[in-house]
Formats: C-alpha cells, sequence, structure tokens
C-alpha cells in the first residue's frame, strides 16, 4: 500500500503542504532517519512478517476468479489473519475502513472492497498488508479474469517485469532514485507511463516509514543510501495512458487513472541484505521472476 504522492512529498524531507497516501493535507517538514534493521532477531520479524504475508495471498488467489466480489475476498482475508493470530494493517489505518485493497481496471490503487462481482476481461490488484509480532508485510498482485484483452495482457506483463527491474536496480550503498530510474526506463520503452503520485516506501516497525521509493527518477531521491539493514517496498504503478491520477471525492480514498485508462500494479517487500536485495514476501503459487502471464 502506498505511502504519500511524490511529486509533493519527497524521499528525505516531507515538503510543505504535504498529501499524505489517502488524499488529506498535512503541514510538515521534518527530515526522518532511514531505519536499519542490522539484528538478525529484526530481520527474522521482517522475514515471519513477509511469509505470512505471502501466504495469505497464496490462501486469496484461488478464490480470484469471475463471479466472486471483492468485499468476500476481503472477509477472507481478514478471517484468515485473524485465525493465524496476526492483524490486518490497513484496516482502520488513517480511516480506511478494509482489510485488503482491491484496485479493478482503471482504479490505480486503494480500491475499497464492495458487491461488484469481478468478470471476465477484469484485471485486479490485490494489494495486502499484515502485522505479525509488531513487523509488517506488504506485497500485491495484479490478476487477470478470465481471458483479458491483449492491450491489458501487455501492461500485466510489463508491471511484472518492471517490479523486477527495480529490485535487480538496488543495491547495496546504491541511491533510491536507481531504482526509479531504471522502472521509468524500462516501462517507456514498453511504452506505458508510470504513475508518480504514488511510491514505495519503507516498512519494518511501521507501515510507512523511510525511504520514499518514486518509480520515477527524483533527484532528492539521490541523497538516500540504501545501507545494510534497511527495509522498503517497490510496487511500481504502469498506466496505458497518462500517469496522473485523480482520487474519488466521494470515498476520498479509490484512485483512478485520470484519463479511465487501465493500471497495474505488482509489490514486494525488500530488505538489502549485506548481499544484495532479498525478497521477503516470495509467494509459492504465485508468478515468480521470468513469469509470462
Amino acid at each position: 500500500m502506498e505511502p504519500p504522492p511524490t511529486i509533493i512529498a519527497t524521499s528525505s524531507f516531507l515538503k510543505l503542504p504535504y498529501r499524505h497516501w489517502s488524499g488529506s493535507l498535512y503541514l510538515l517538514a521534518i527530515k526522518k532517519l532511514i531505519p536499519l534493521y542490522l539484528h538478525e532477531q529484526e530481520r527474522e520479524g521482517l522475514r515471519a512478517a513477509g511469509r505470512f504475508n505471502a501466504e495469505l495471498m497464496d490462501f486469496l488467489r484461488v478464490h480470484i476468479k469471475a463471479g466472486v466480489n471483492t468485499l468476500q475476498l476481503d472477509k477472507l482475508a481478514n478471517q484468515y489473519t485473524l485465525d493465524h493470530g496476526h492483524k490486518p494493517a490497513c484496516l482502520g489505518y488513517l480511516g480506511y475502513p478494509k482489510t485488503i485493497c482491491t484496485s479493478i481496471n482503471e482504479v490505480v490503487c486503494h480500491g475499497i472492497p464492495n458487491t461488484r462481482p469481478l468478470k471476465d476481461g477484469d484485471i485486479i490488484n490485490v494489494d495486502i498488508t499484515t502485522i505479525v509480532n509488531g513487523w509488517y508485510g506488504d506485497q500485491s498482485e495484479t490478476f487477470l479474469i478470465g481471458p483479458v484483452s491483449n492491450s491489458a495482457k501487455r501492461l500485466v506483463q510489463a508491471t511484472f517485469d518492471a517490479l523486477f527491474v527495480g529490485i535487480h536496480a538496488a543495491r547495496r550503498g546504491g541511491t533510491v532514485t536507481e531504482i526509479g530510474r531504471a522502472i521509468q526506463s524500462f516501462a517507456t520503452k514498453a511504452g506505458f507511463s508510470v504513475v508518480r503520485e504514488y511510491q514505495g516506501h519503507g516498512i519494518g516497525r511501521d507501515f510507512h516509514q523511510e525511504p520514499g521509493v518514486p518509480h520515477y527518477p527524483v533527484l532528492t531521491s539521490n541523497r538516500d543510501l540504501i545501507k545494510a539493514g534497511t527495509c522498503f517496498t517497490i510496487e511500481p504503478m504502469l498506466n496505458i495512458g497518462s500517469w496522473k491520477t485523480r482520487v474519488d471525492t466521494k470515498d476520498k480514498w479509490t484512485v483512478r487513472t485520470i484519463d479511465g485508462a487501465l493500471s497495474a500494479q505488482f509489490e514486494h517487500t525488500i530488505l538489502m541484505t549485506e548481499t544484495g536485495p532479498e525478497i521477503l514476501t516470495l509467494t509459492q503459487n504465485g508468478p515468480q521472476e521470468g513469469h509470462k502471464f
């Protein structure tokens, strides 16, 4: 799940005015440090949160099909999480009303589960975050519902590939902006735009923390070094049309493409170790790097 829009919230300094991830306005100008998780006990906590979150995604995936509505998916996710003794991170966060985010077709992110049934031709992003013993795990996948258009399949494939382009661009001692530059370059060559108003984020003991991870090159992200012990998400959102978005004026959460064109997203939680990036939210049954949709 995405933190503040990167247009007005940079990764090291939160500029004035600063809009948080639900679209409201705050006034904040505080330099924040990037937390480092250097002890093995901390890293095992992060890994446990990532493992359970991936397990939850695998549990949900068999239910994500035509005829099922997203409110049903939300209830399944909530019950599974509670049954395992963990907490849904999104539920109640800044007033968000559900356990998961379900973003269909032109919805970029923060779609609220409802009674609309999925149908053949839809694409849907399912974004889940769990708190496991005080640690957060966060990831998302975009699913194809039945036969979809060639343009939808191309978009989903490019977005999935862009996630791994970003992961491979992350290196110990490198800068955050290298991730965004790699994703932007890949997406542009593929013929898609990269959403600029929402970004990846640091994660650990808090849901959203430093560093912010824009998916396009941002000058201020050059100052954010990815040291060993940094934990963060990479979660590119690619659009068929314009990169610009709009927030639903009624529910104040649902973010849509400004032109109504399709959008897709994939996300993993990453821990930078002494030997390179470790993906904490790999699923057993979901698409792995190199997968073709």
